[in-house]
């Protein structure tokens, strides 16, 4: 079961129609069962990925998804994902990608500028990846206060953090998560994109509104870590073919999350940038027309309300402090010096 400080990201609902994907907290563990015999050569990357399914593992039969194709998808829409993939952005943010067309093949447009904002530039682009009914949304924001992916996740996926923001949301959960990230590790290539340490499967409803009946999505979601303090949560529709895990009750409209990504990266101390790209299927018939300006204010509602707690860090009664402190009881060492702000 998540505790409170666990979360799912699923990408937001919104006051016409659901808006679903992707986050949540497992415990690190370490499982292998025979080590590897010393006459033999070790396993290639490729042989590591093609025998470690977590799901599997776990008793979950389901094909796990097709984590390069995942990521490289990612990284052809976020430039700051593929800048901390590649360990090469060093701080910079934003601020070395922005406006950078090499690499760049896909013919982004700008929504909204306001480089004075919380949210600096808002861009799409249509037809991504063969998808006609819904475009590519490309959301890049600078925050104040640590850069802390586990916590932005929060806003995502905790039922009561959600509510302050999103008045459509009627349920968010885990169905599945995975404990053996060795096994997840593996199957990604062994760091090839950061540090997995959360893998799993979620399930996120809406409440019906205006005559738009509910949304449903069943999802795989992640988290990876980088040394440089960077996140990069993800997600991505299940197959229909794993419906049956779906849990019980009555089924609703399902929406479609082609992609989801947000990755976040320290510009500084008690400094951040974020880059969130959603590429979702409403499904329905729903044109997109109606439901692409809804969706572009829903999520900049999130980065308001969550610029708020991130700006008030240093409050002594400020929820990331409580969550720093929390964190540091339990002693996971990657939140350890962060409760004396610098």
């Amino acid at each position: 079961m998540m505790n409170q400080h666990s979360f799912v990201p699923i990408t937001p609902s919104f006051s016409v129609v659901a808006l679903f994907l992707i986050s949540s907290t497992i415990t690190i563990t370490s499982t292998r069962a025979f080590a590897p015999s010393v006459f033999s050569a070790p396993p290639s990357v490729t042989q590591l990925k093609q025998q470690s399914n977590p799901f599997h593992m776990e008793g979950v039969h389901i094909d796990p998804p097709d984590f390069d194709a995942i990521f490289s998808r990612i990284q052809e829409v976020s430039p700051l994902a593929q800048s901390v993939i590649e360990g090469r952005n060093g701080g910079r943010g934003l601020d070395a990608v922005s406006g950078d067309k090499n690499g760049e093949a896909l013919n982004w447009k700008t929504v909204e500028s306001n480089k004075k904002g919380t949210v600096r530039e808002i861009q799409r682009v249509d037809n991504y990846n063969g998808v006609s009914g819904a475009p590519m949304l490309r959301f890049r924001a600078s925050m104040t206060g640590p850069c802390l992916g586990e916590f932005f996740g929060r806003y995502i996926m905790d039922l009561t953090e959600r509510k302050k923001w999103d008045a459509q949301i009627h349920d968010v959960k885990d169905i599945h998560q995975i404990d053996n990230l060795d096994a997840a590790n593996a199957a990604m290539g062994m760091g090839q994109y950061g540090e997995c340490s959360r893998l799993g499967i979620g399930y996120g409803q809406t409440k019906a509104a205006l005559g738009i009946t509910p949304r449903e999505q069943m999802f795989t979601y992640g988290l990876q870590n980088f040394k440089d303090g960077s996140s990069l949560i993800w997600g991505t529709e299940m197959d229909p073919k794993h419906d049956a895990l779906l849990p019980p009750g009555p089924r609703h409209t399902r929406a479609k999350s082609h992609l989801f990504a947000a990755t976040l990266t320290p510009t500084g101390a008690q400094s951040f940038d974020i880059e969130y790209v959603l590429q979702l299927e409403i499904g329905g018939g729903i044109p997109q027309f109606l439901t692409t300006p809804v969706m572009i204010k829903t999520v900049k509602t999130l980065f308001d309300v969550a610029a708020v707690d991130f700006a008030a860090f240093a409050d002594v009664g400020g929820k990331i402090r409580a969550f720093l402190e929390e964190k540091f009881a339990e002693e996971d060492e990657r939140f350890v010096g962060l409760l004396v702000p610098v």
